[in-house]
């Protein structure tokens, strides 16, 4: 059995793209969802409109997940054309290239260390440093983690956290955020005024609130499931991050494809080199991989992941306000 090091070296031959490949699932995937905006276009009845609005939906999921494994270097790697095409995406999804990298670069290197987790990660607090928090700091804590504001997460997490905050914090730095919420909003008023209210909330509305809520709810429960564990910083270990601190979230095929494998996030963890396609095939390769700690998408087991606020250090498990009261 391979341990530590010695399992993320084993996983590096996984660790190369099939360009064809990636360029196929890359342009299908804008193909199909083109083919959607259009059908949300042209299709007069308002219930298909509806169910293409939630199918694109999820098919910016699926593209925000290459996009992601671009940001990377993954896949489509040292191609211009990829670096027009995917930077235009990170404006399209309120997720410039400059925020993007910096916040999820970071969140890889510290994800589970208990003081500098944070960034580009939903916050952790101790017990103790729970209880030490005023009403205010309390409020805004839960506000953050609370399940509305996840699954607002086109409003909280992208349009406030990736571009508001982001430019507040630095301007010069990440003027590319202001860029794509103006170019976002500017989008919204002018489908809204020339296209209809049904096209603008089917074609644009209901497919970010669909895509950022599955998304931002994928990302909290890929660190935030029953069995998770937390470090202090110096007792913190990459591939043991990985292994304990990230869910292998069982899915059906279907859901697999809508999001790209990221619910293989231990391994992706592990090696963040392996393409998003080649993720099923490590964790059949490699026993190690397959005994990891799960959560799915069924309502128990979302239900078990949401009840989870605050890092017990004594119990080493991370538990519900009600048995902090």
């Amino acid at each position: 059995m391979l341990h530590g090091k010695e399992l993320i070296l084993a996983t590096r031959p996984y660790a190369k793209e099939v360009r064809t490949k990636s360029w196929l699932y890359t342009l299908s995937t804008i193909l199909i969802l083109a083919f959607v905006f259009a059908g949300i276009i042209f299709i007069p009845y308002l219930a298909v409109k509806l169910l293409f609005g939630v199918l694109a939906g999820l098919l910016l999921v699926r593209m925000f997940i290459i996009y992601h494994d671009h940001q990377h270097h993954s896949i489509l790697t040292h191609s211009k054309m990829a670096d027009v095409l995917m930077t235009a995406f990170g404006f399209y999804i309120l997720s410039p290239t400059s925020i993007w990298k910096r916040s999820h670069d970071h969140h890889h290197k510290h994800n589970s260390k208990l003081f500098s987790a944070s960034i580009g990660s939903y916050p952790i607090a101790t017990r103790k440093k729970f209880q030490e928090m005023s009403p205010r700091q309390k409020f805004g804590y839960l506000a953050v983690r609370h399940p509305l504001t996840i699954g607002l997460g086109y409003f909280s997490m992208f349009i406030f956290g990736m571009c508001i905050a982001s430019f507040v914090s630095n301007p010069r730095k990440h003027f590319d955020s202001l860029v794509a919420l103006i170019l976002h909003i500017a989008a919204s008023v002018c489908i809204f005024i020339f296209l209809g209210w049904q096209i603008w909330f089917c074609l644009f509305f209901l497919p970010f609130i669909v895509a950022f809520g599955l998304g931002a709810y994928l990302f909290y429960a890929q660190h935030n499931f029953p069995g998770v564990t937390f470090a202090e910083n110096n007792e913190w270990a990459y591939e043991k991050a990985a292994m304990e601190s990230s869910s292998y979230m069982m899915m059906n095929p279907v859901m697999a494809w809508l999001t790209g494998n990221i619910g293989y996030h231990h391994i992706h963890h592990l090696n963040s080199k392996i393409p998003f396609y080649r993720l099923p095939e490590v964790m059949k390769d490699f026993k190690e991989l397959q005994n990891c700690k799960r959560t799915s998408l069924n309502p128990r087991a979302i239900m078990a992941c949401l009840r989870l606020k605050i890092w017990d250090q004594e119990k080493h498990q991370m538990v519900g306000l009600r048995d902090i009261r």
